[in-house]
């Protein structure tokens, strides 16, 4: 596994709200920061929030090197270079992946830390369908959105799965549209992105894993290893929820955020 010292890292696009505690947010795969605008609005009252795009999504710039190490380099670097010292990081699903990899290797950067609907283990991959489905739109001939999201329904039977995606389809200055992410790339990854195993080390302060009660992301079977690397974590699970826990019940996850960061 390569060094993350010897890793450079790429500048990342973002957004600031509010004033006080710094809290960074990072989304999920195929996501980008404007899915989180909603929840860091709610927050801005007390936190300045930083929702970061990362590599290869939204406005972040693309490149061909991805991994988790990659990943948390590039939040190393944004923390370093805006100044910001001991952040409340919180990361879903991808950015959560992200967020522990960072706090293993940089636990003096981390005030606490919040991992929505993802654990430290290997997973089967489960994109297959939309990567599928995403291959299937040439997004360069299409004439407007309805027709992507035509193209999609024919194996995307979910319109809230549609919506997220659709959200990375940008207008081409030339002609037609393209995606925001890099579809190329996260292909190529999909498999070491979900096998990803995180590196040696923990992060020892207060940590809250959250978890959809209809997902199957975070088992009980995962409890030794999450303690294992972050042994102070607390487990809240959101009822009715599935993976996208923040969207589905968002008062009910903002409640159990804001307790713990308040404490």
């Amino acid at each position: 596994m390569k060094d993350i010292t010897e890793i450079e890292a790429v500048e990342l696009n973002y957004k600031v709200v509010g004033e006080g505690k710094d809290l960074i947010i990072l989304h999920g795969l195929f996501g980008s920061l404007d899915n989180w605008m909603s929840l860091a609005k709610q927050w801005s009252d007390r936190y300045k929030v930083w929702l970061l795009d990362q590599r290869n999504h939204g406005k972040s710039p693309h490149s061909d090197k991805f991994s988790y190490l990659h990943m948390a380099k590039d939040l190393e670097h944004f923390i370093d270079q805006n100044k910001i010292e001991n952040p409340i990081i919180l990361g879903h699903s991808m950015g959560g992946k992200t967020a522990m990899e960072f706090a293993v290797n940089f636990p003096n950067k981390v005030d606490k830390l919040i991992v929505v609907d993802i654990a430290p283990v290997k997973y089967n991959v489960h994109h297959y369908s939309i990567l599928e489905a995403l291959n299937s739109v040439d997004p360069g001939s299409l004439d407007s959105r309805q027709e992507a999201d035509e193209q999609l329904a024919k194996l995307i039977p979910e319109m809230g799965v549609r919506q997220f995606l659709l959200k990375n389809l940008d207008r081409n200055p030339n002609g037609g549209y393209q995606w925001k992410f890099n579809l190329g790339v996260l292909e190529r990854e999909i498999v070491p992105i979900s096998e990803w195993a995180i590196s040696e080390g923990k992060y020892e302060k207060d940590s809250l894993f959250v978890k959809g009660e209809r997902s199957e992301y975070i088992l009980p079977q995962h409890a030794a290893e999450i303690s294992s690397k972050f042994p102070n974590y607390h487990l809240e699970e959101i009822e009715s929820a599935g993976h996208w826990v923040h969207a589905e019940k968002p008062k009910e996850f903002y409640e159990v955020v804001n307790d713990f960061m308040k404490d």
